[in-house]
């Protein structure tokens, strides 16, 4: 059984409930699910947010299904995960990973393995836009 059902980089928004699909098999007890959603607000900027702007590297797809395929291990874990690209507004999903396992302990640590890999080593850079025209960019572990 492949452990990884959907590992996307869409420009396209994200759809909790294909990510579910994806991850459904009769095996598994648990299922987690985590969404990464743009907020208002940033510690380190001086006025409101109010878009993100996110661009990938080419071989984003390829790392994101690898750190999903690591996650998982041997745990038995089926994962979907996708990363958005492109202009988001708050309220947007920026990530989707939905990760179901025998047990919730497995489902958890899976999901947390991979949306904490995403922040440190997925090839994806972003420009975080202030109500007051300023811009930030922001590499990995942003």
């Amino acid at each position: 059984m492949m452990p990884v059902r959907l590992a996307a980089i869409s420009a396209e928004p994200l759809d909790l409930d294909a990510h579910l699909a994806a991850v459904d098999d009769p095996s598994v007890g648990a299922v987690t699910t985590f969404v990464g959603r743009v907020r208002d607000h940033d510690p380190d900027a001086a006025a409101p947010v109010v878009a993100l702007e996110y661009s990938a590297h080419p071989d984003a797809e390829a790392t994101l299904r690898r750190i999903a395929e690591e996650a998982a291990g041997v745990t038995g874990a089926l994962v979907a995960v996708s990363h958005r690209v492109g202009t988001l507004e708050v309220g947007d999903a920026a990530v989707v990973i939905a990760v179901a396992a025998a047990h919730r302990g497995e489902a958890f640590e899976v999901c947390r393995a991979v949306i904490e890999t995403i922040k440190t080593g997925l090839p994806v850079w972003k420009r975080q836009v202030e109500s007051d025209g300023t811009s930030t960019w922001l590499g990995l572990g942003g």
